[in-house]
């Protein structure tokens, strides 16, 4: 057990399926008390039922207040896991972009504005994003949710380093493809770079747990996606034609 999160408030947004309700699985395994938010109220629902929590439905942007009351006052861990995977070029309507602008990023900054003045106050909080390996590479084929997941991982680590010395804790998951509803409407694109190394969204709240235990900041599901971040950073060109390959390849068998 993981001292850290037990008999903890916790809140888990996009948890209806996928990495959000392994997520919450876990967390209520580990013996904290959850609240499951999910867009479809009857999947919410169903998944609270299965581990004892408490279902809160609705957009994830405007929840904080109500899940903060279902847990009697206090929220101890969010985790921000809802998230849209927008696909298209720069050429995606306006309503494409903002939406993913809206769900990816707005809706993080949305929570920590009412999460962190208690946090503060109090001296801890723990704020987990899902953010994606896009946050911290790219993706072919999806420019509004690579851009957008770039902002999460920006201001997930924008918090960590402005308020840990303040007892708030921050973790930014990147995991690349994983076996979910969003791994499959990812398309031909998610088939060629994603589906070959997917890993299980258990996998995934396995790699939390272990970060939360390690205190880790980034946590990376599939390790190698330290390496490939690595040479982004250091061989910015090489990293590019590389991917640029992988775009042409795909193109080719579309």
């Amino acid at each position: 057990m993981v001292e850290a999160v037990q008999d903890a408030g916790v809140v888990v947004t996009g948890a209806g399926g996928g990495i959000g309700a392994a997520l919450a699985r876990r967390f209520a395994a580990e013996g904290a008390r959850v609240v499951v938010n999910d867009l479809d109220a009857a999947r919410a629902q169903a998944v609270a039922d299965e581990i004892g929590g408490i279902a809160v439905p609705g957009d994830a942007s405007v929840i904080v207040a109500e899940a903060r009351d279902a847990l009697g006052g206090t929220v101890d861990v969010y985790c921000a896991n809802a998230g849209l995977a927008s696909g298209g070029t720069e050429a995606a309507d306006d309503k494409v972009w903002a939406l993913a602008w809206d769900v990816n990023v707005m809706a993080h900054v949305r929570a920590a504005q009412e999460l962190l003045p208690g946090w503060l106050e109090r001296g801890s909080g723990r704020f987990v994003s899902t953010v994606s390996a896009a946050g911290l590479l790219t993706m072919i084929g999806a420019a509004p949710y690579s851009v957008t997941k770039h902002g999460a991982y920006a201001f997930a680590e924008w918090l960590s380093l402005t308020y840990r010395h303040r007892g708030v804790k921050v973790h930014a998951i990147c995991p690349q493809g994983v076996r979910t509803d969003m791994l499959t409407a990812s398309g031909s694109a998610g088939d060629l770079v994603l589906a070959p190394t997917a890993i299980e969204p258990d996998d995934v709240a396995d790699a939390l747990f272990k970060g939360i235990e390690e205190d880790r900041f980034l946590i990376l599901p599939h390790p190698e996606v330290a390496e490939y971040y690595q040479a982004r950073a250091t061989t910015p060109d090489r990293w590019l034609a590389n991917m640029n390959h992988i775009q042409q390849k795909w193109e080719a068998a579309r």
